[in-house]
């Protein structure tokens, strides 16, 4: 199967408030990932949404962000499949927002290799990245309240 390209798109929930203030770090963060220098275009919503959409050699990004909710939306798109790699922007942007949970959901496009009818393959995968201290706090909490 020959697959043209690739999607990415994240789901980060409750990021650093200060990552999601500074429009320009955003910017930079895309830029030292992408290798190519993207063409970058930050658009205000309201005060509490903003848009950052990217063209670069062999794909496009558009990043989401609502302060409000402290959370970000990504779609990255890149050709030739055997080159690119929207995982390794996926790892900066997760160190970047410092996210409690993420949701990513992975898509190959383009299949020109079957005759068959063709059914996407959708990955999507979701995980709580919580810091385990959390967790042994609530544990403890619970045992403290079930022994009075």
């Amino acid at each position: 199967m020959k697959i043209f390209a690739r999607q990415l798109t994240l789901d980060l929930y409750n990021c650093d408030t200060k990552t999601l203030a500074d429009t320009d770090r955003i910017k930079d963060v895309l830029k030292s990932v992408v290798g190519s220098e993207p063409r970058l275009n930050a658009e205000f919503m309201n005060e509490d949404h903003f848009a950052i959409v990217g063209a670069f050699e062999g794909g496009h990004i558009a990043l989401h962000g609502y302060r409000e909710f402290r959370y970000v939306a990504v779609d990255i798109f890149t050709c030739e499949e055997d080159e690119s790699e929207p995982e390794k922007l996926s790892k900066t942007l997760r160190k970047f927002f410092q996210p409690d949970k993420l949701k990513s959901t992975f898509l190959k496009r383009g299949d020109f290799g079957s005759e068959r009818e063709i059914k996407p393959k959708i990955k999507t995968k979701v995980a709580p990245l919580r810091k385990v201290k959390n967790a042994g706090a609530k544990v403890v909490n619970k045992l403290v309240r079930g022994n009075n």
